[in-house]
């Protein structure tokens, strides 16, 4: 799959693939509209949204409802780093959640490709390219 960026003027950027677009903004403090999230904002998004598609699909599996169950991601900022240091992903499930699957919603939790992505991140290669017709999409592995 390719992504293409667009940089859609002032501080908003916006991404595009397989038919949708993301866009983001920076906060008014940054310079931005705040019109959209941040770049960094979508990427911590998509750590919970990841880990809570796991859940959902483990719950519909073996036809538990997800009625009440939610996600809560806290992170712990490393202030001299300026880094997230630490997320938190609190699972919590209403009284009545079988305590017998309880635990296998953490198991279906470290399914998440984004997760086993932070564990083993991919390398990050950039270059300049001049004159450049856009290339056609290349088709995702078959699955």
């Amino acid at each position: 799959m390719d992504i293409h960026i667009h940089l859609a003027g002032g501080k908003k950027v916006d991404a595009e693939f397989d038919g949708f677009t993301v866009h983001t903004d920076q906060p008014q403090k940054h310079g931005g509209e705040n019109s959209a999230p941040s770049p960094f904002d979508v990427f911590l998004a998509s750590i919970g949204t990841c880990a809570g598609y796991f859940i959902q699909n483990y719950c519909q599996s073996r036809g538990l409802s997800t009625e009440g169950v939610e996600i809560v991601q806290r992170m712990d900022w490393d202030t001299t780093k300026h880094l997230v240091s630490k997320i938190h992903l609190d699972i919590r499930v209403p009284p009545n959640f079988p305590e017998q699957y309880r635990a296998s919603l953490i198991s279906a939790v470290n399914l998440c490709t984004v997760k086993k992505h932070l564990k083993a991140p991919p390398e990050i290669e950039a270059e300049t390219i001049v004159g450049a017709e856009p290339q056609a999409p290349i088709p995702a592995p078959a699955a």
